[in-house]
């Protein structure tokens, strides 16, 4: 079997394999031209540093280049950021520009599980919703899938005892991804320690998150 492709779905920065590199719009000044995947969207953190009017706007000003995979990260965080119904508002805006182009969203969330499939519920989204960097209680992890949602699994994996290691096997392989965010690892240490965790061979992983990838990111 020919090596197996590592995809690292949400990293700042630039990484090996096939990536997906995280701009906030606040930061995407002078990279318009950026020339690999990336996904672009308004953090909740970073509300406060920008005109979000003008950030909605170029974003959705990139909305047609093929290069933009998913738009985000994006959602809701109690513990840091803009006043929490600004950001309700700011990410149901990212949500209708992720419909109107028909591209996935990553997204953050932090202590608002329940406010998230409530807007969830209510848009019926038509794209899919990838919460990355999951780190959070089985029972959450099941509400989430159970309404469409995609877990996106990281460094968190690297500990036995987390979290993540415990709801990585109850998660149908159709609905994960892989990840390093800030992290600074290479994606293949977060591939193998999930691998271990699930107990299967890494190129079936890799196949299969493959998979996962081209049919949510590319569409094929």
């Amino acid at each position: 079997m020919p090596p197996g492709i590592f995809i690292d779905i949400h990293r700042h920065g630039k990484g090996e394999g096939r990536v997906i590199v995280n701009f906030d719009t606040s930061e995407w000044t002078g990279k318009e031209h950026w020339d690999g995947y990336y996904s672009l969207g308004i953090h909740p953190w970073f509300i406060g540093r920008q005109d979000c009017r003008a950030a909605l706007q170029t974003l959705e000003s990139a909305l047609a280049d093929a290069n933009l995979l998913a738009l985000g990260e994006c959602g809701l965080d109690r513990l840091v950021g803009a006043p929490f119904s600004e950001q309700e508002s700011i990410f149901i805006a990212q949500l209708e520009l992720a419909e109107q182009c028909g591209k996935p969203v990553v997204i953050h969330c932090v202590r608002a599980f329940n406010e998230l499939l409530r807007i969830k519920s209510k848009r019926k989204s038509s794209v899919p919703w990838i919460v990355h960097g999951f780190n959070n209680k089985p029972s959450i992890a099941a509400w989430l899938v159970d309404r469409g949602c995609y877990l996106s699994f990281g460094k968190a994996l690297l500990h036995p005892n987390s979290n993540a290691a415990k709801v990585l096997p109850a998660v149908p392989g159709d609905r994960t991804f892989l990840e390093t965010d800030d992290s600074g690892l290479g994606i293949d240490s977060i591939y193998r320690a999930a691998a271990a965790i699930l107990q299967i061979d890494l190129p079936e992983l890799q196949q299969h998150l493959e998979n996962n990838f081209n049919r949510v990111f590319l569409h094929d």
